[in-house]
């Protein structure tokens, strides 16, 4: 199951390309996501929307190796992107991705069984609004717990960055199981020991059969994954998988599969891969 297992990162701030370029990248994707990406007003939403469409296709060829005219991408009522495909194989029967764009950086993460969501966030402060305050109109989304530790960090953090670090955790879970923000973040509360060892309480219960990490990108960017059990997916989402139950020793098999480090690609690389 290990080849399903990826973890990409793209640094856009790195791709300048000029308008010839760009619309040579956009063609490279089907029609439909040609108007989702030109719908975008500013160029550098543009960027991260193809880049992140790129990405989700790159991945997608890399893996299963189905030429990029036949690959086709749809998304669930609540917008979670998911391959329609009938060419998996039983090592990798829930194929599914889940991709995150914040700053410099587009990520994307796939897992072979287990269900995965991630969410990339910049470190950087609010423009024209004080810290304190931007953080404090979010409170409402944390537990009594979480906020303290959000509101008193150690030395080496600060109020900003634990702050992300929690918003990306709870954003990667709700993307995981294909809901979004409509799950409601303040349901999902996070308990760790230095970031290292990572647990959610979904409505006071504890999760034992999903898994989290929390990794820095560089250039003050973090990203969170979260993997866990098909079962939890919402019903569109669950629909659009090969399998949704496991015995356990096939589930736990899955679920321990190394979380592997991101490795950076460039839109270059991208665009190579779709004329292999």
């Amino acid at each position: 199951m290990e080849r399903g297992v990826q973890r990409w990162a793209v640094d856009v701030s790195k791709w300048k390309p000029s308008p010839h370029e760009f619309s040579s990248a956009l063609a490279l994707l089907p029609q439909h996501e040609r108007s989702s990406i030109l719908r975008f007003f500013k160029m550098e939403d543009r960027k991260r929307a193809l880049v992140s469409r790129l990405l989700q296709y790159a991945l997608v060829h890399n893996i299963l190796e189905i030429p990029y005219d036949e690959i086709i991408i749809k998304r669930t009522l609540e917008g979670k992107p998911y391959l329609e495909c009938d060419k998996l194989t039983s090592d990798i029967p829930n194929f599914n991705f889940n991709v995150s764009h914040h700053g410099d950086y587009v990520v994307i993460a796939s897992e072979p069984l287990c269900l995965v969501g991630l969410d990339v966030v910049s470190y950087t402060a609010p423009q024209n609004e004080d810290t304190i305050e931007y953080v404090e109109s979010f409170s409402s989304y944390f537990s009594s717990l979480e906020w303290k530790n959000i509101m008193n960090p150690s030395s080496s953090t600060s109020v900003l960055v634990e702050f992300y670090r929690y918003w990306s955790l709870k954003e990667a879970y709700v993307k995981a199981i294909g809901s979004g923000m409509a799950y409601g973040l303040e349901q999902v509360e996070f308990h760790h020991i230095g970031w290292n060892e990572i647990q959610v309480k979904v409505g006071g219960e504890i999760l034992k059969e999903w898994r989290f990490w929390i990794s820095e990108l560089g250039n003050g960017h973090c990203v969170a994954v979260a993997k866990g059990h098909p079962r939890l997916a919402t019903k569109s989402y669950r629909s659009t998988l090969m399998r949704s139950e496991f015995e356990p020793e096939e589930y736990h098999a899955g679920l321990l599969l190394p979380n592997v480090s991101f490795v950076s690609k460039t839109v270059e690389q991208l665009i190579s891969m779709s004329m292999e």
